[in-house]
């Protein structure tokens, strides 16, 4: 992580805090008499929770300002343990009003020290998002378990997370001891409109402005087995301002409204011109179709987004290391650095399981490209096992580690791997750039 995204990531970290805080601090000067500890915690708990909930809406709403910022793999982990602990916070929420005195209608209660309403009307939209709420949360961390499409359960999980905020919405303003003053009812209603309009930004304004950009596919070939690459040229536009090393989530014959879109790592270079490259592996979804993909076919292209790119770095040698498919970024970089003819040393790890899983060898042999692989052929005379931490000991001196950008993409384990030995060697953690696509 570089020293601008170490800032950009402590500002929106402040910022983040201010915004779930914010109704938690006006609720105590807008209250009235302090009740007991407990109570008082538990109204604590359901504020934050609520707050935090209407701020996923942002986190998950693919704004280029944010996720661009501190990589997109930060903001969705942040999305996905702030959903946990929100969950919590919720959960705990109303297990602190035990014994708690009952009252009349909230809120004009005038003397503001009822906990809870009688009118239930105003109680059981809290009930049905503190059964909905769990339920949403435990779909998203199971879901690769489940038999559920990802169209499914992307249109289960947005419509199930405005369900329950506008539940709460309700729930807070006509239950909550705090949410009926005046000033609380305009910021509640105001967050929630922030989180709707995200919502708004990601279904309907996003696939507007992608319906007057397509493209079209325009190159499709096998380079692997398993992996293909496709090529995709903007149809009556200019294309994507990008920076190498980038990703972009795409749509291949489909309207820009479906939901079945993913993210793949654009291989081709910015100097290459405006049309786009992809290097995709067949993993069975649609991907395992690819091959039925034919020229001209049309195609939307959300992005860029990410955080693995060079561009602007000093540092006087770049290591590339990817594994499998994570190579895709890392030819991007490296078609760039060799259309700009960058001086810069760089050397290349790229490992896989077997020879023919190789891709794009004519472009990697131009480089120091070091082949590792873990079921070799007998006459292989590359590297041999993992990209462990004896291979980059012997690939890299002790200068390199200190002085050199490394960047990675491949399986979580290789990189995990990879960075924890870079930190043990010396390397500086700005100096380490990686990209994890795990988005939902």
């Amino acid at each position: 992580m570089g020293h601008k995204t170490g800032v950009k990531l402590i500002v929106l970290s402040l910022a983040y805090l201010a915004v779930v805080t914010l109704p938690l601090v006006l609720s105590w000067t807008t209250g009235g008499p302090p009740r007991p500890f407990l109570q008082e915690l538990g109204s604590g708990l359901g504020i934050l929770a609520f707050a935090m909930i209407l701020v996923e809406f942002v986190l998950s709403g693919r704004f280029k300002t944010v996720s661009n910022s501190v990589g997109m793999d930060i903001t969705m982990r942040l999305h996905q343990v702030m959903a946990r602990l929100a969950l919590g916070f919720a959960v705990l929420h109303p297990l602190f009003y035990s014994g708690a005195p009952a009252g009349g209608p909230r809120p004009w209660d005038p003397t503001r020290q009822l906990v809870l309403t009688t009118d239930f009307s105003a109680l059981v939209t809290g009930i049905l998002a503190y059964a909905l709420l769990p339920t949403l949360v435990a779909l998203a961390v199971f879901r690769p378990q489940l038999d559920f499409k990802y169209e499914v359960w992307r249109v289960m999980h947005g419509v199930g997370a405005l369900v329950i905020a506008l539940l709460l919405l309700h729930h807070t303003v006509y239950a909550g001891r705090y949410g009926g003053h005046p000033v609380m009812v305009w910021l509640w209603l105001g967050l929630t409109g922030v989180a709707v309009a995200s919502l708004l930004h990601v279904y309907l304004l996003m696939p507007l402005w992608h319906r007057r950009h397509r493209w079209k596919v325009t190159g499709l070939r096998r380079l692997t087995p398993h992996q293909w690459e496709l090529t995709l040229t903007p149809d009556g536009h200019k294309g994507l301002r990008y920076e190498a090393g980038q990703f972009a989530w795409i749509k291949l014959g489909r309207s820009a409204f479906s939901l079945a879109d993913n993210p793949f790592s654009i291989a081709s270079a910015p100097a290459e011109g405006a049309g786009l490259r992809f290097m995709i592996k067949e993993l069975g979804d649609f991907t395992g179709s690819l091959d039925q993909v034919t020229v001209g076919t049309k195609a939307h292209v959300d992005g860029p987004y990410g955080t693995l790119s060079v561009a602007g770095r000093a540092e006087p040698g770049i290591a590339l290391i990817g594994g499998g498919i994570g190579v895709a970024p890392l030819l991007g970089i490296l078609r760039q650095m060799q259309h700009e003819g960058d001086p810069r040393a760089v050397r290349v790890l790229y490992g896989n399981r077997e020879v023919r899983q190789i891709a794009c060898k004519d472009a990697l042999d131009r480089v120091d490209t070091r082949y590792v692989l873990s079921e070799p052929p007998e006459n292989w005379t590359g590297e041999t096992g993992m990209i462990d931490p004896a291979l980059l000991d012997r690939s890299f001196s002790d200068a390199e580690f200190s002085t050199w950008l490394f960047v990675m993409c491949g399986p979580k384990e290789m990189m995990d791997g990879v960075e924890d030995h870079l930190i043990r060697r010396g390397t500086p953690a700005h100096r380490i750039l990686s990209e994890r696509f795990d988005y939902d």
